[in-house]
């Protein structure tokens, strides 16, 4: 299974750049000062942006602190999915859908460790990035739905049972992508969280394979 992605281009880079920049002026001002202490002033002063720019990027001081939550691709992925996808199993095909996913959140391990440790010290921020989670998983729980249905039209026929089994091969692949995310972030190769989700998927997939006879 391959997950490279095209190398960005420079207006891309140097957006990625800013926004690197704004986080981690947030995460260092916030060690120093607490969160109430910090001003998004103060945050633009120290990434060397405008506020203007500041909001062009994050809607708040939290929501910088916070990061990028995982997003759904955009264009035709998701209908493709629906769809059949490309030739492979059912979870191959969910594996490529949360690693392009996945793809939204920064590959910067130290900038990932500094943000855990404080969302410890603050749990009204832990409990808005666990919002953003179960948004994430309610999407990616309606998008398999829609595969399901799509595959078994006598599934669904039956919304209740239809939904049951999204949500449950949901939670199975977020258990995945948790087990990813953690030992990312704990420093266990390989580097890039793409390939420690394509670690893991390859992993559940041995795992719930059927036994031969």
């Amino acid at each position: 299974m391959t997950t490279d992605t095209a190398t960005p281009g420079l207006r891309e880079r140097k957006r990625l750049a800013t926004r690197r920049a704004i986080q981690l002026a947030v995460l260092d001002l916030v060690v120093e000062r607490g969160l109430d202490g910090v001003t998004v002033d103060e945050i633009s002063r120290v990434a060397d942006v405008s506020p203007r720019t500041f909001f062009n990027y994050f809607a708040s001081k939290e929501e910088a602190l916070l990061g990028n939550p995982p997003e759904l691709p955009s264009g035709g992925q998701v209908e493709e999915f629906v769809n059949g996808g490309t030739p492979g199993s059912f979870l191959d095909d969910i594996t490529r859908l949360l690693i392009s996913a996945g793809e939204s959140i920064t590959n910067d391990v130290e900038m990932m460790q500094r943000r855990h440790a404080l969302l410890k010290q603050y749990p009204h921020l832990f409990a808005m990035r666990m919002a953003t989670m179960r948004k994430f998983e309610e999407q990616v729980a309606a998008v398999i739905a829609r595969r399901l249905g799509a595959d078994d039209p006598t599934l669904a026929a039956d919304p209740i049972r239809l939904g049951e089994r999204a949500r449950l091969i949901t939670l199975v692949s977020f258990g995945a992508m948790r087990h990813a995310w953690t030992c990312w972030a704990n420093g266990e190769s390989p580097a890039k969280l793409s390939e420690r989700l394509t670690e893991a998927f390859t992993e559940l997939k041995t795992l719930f394979a059927s036994p031969r006879a």
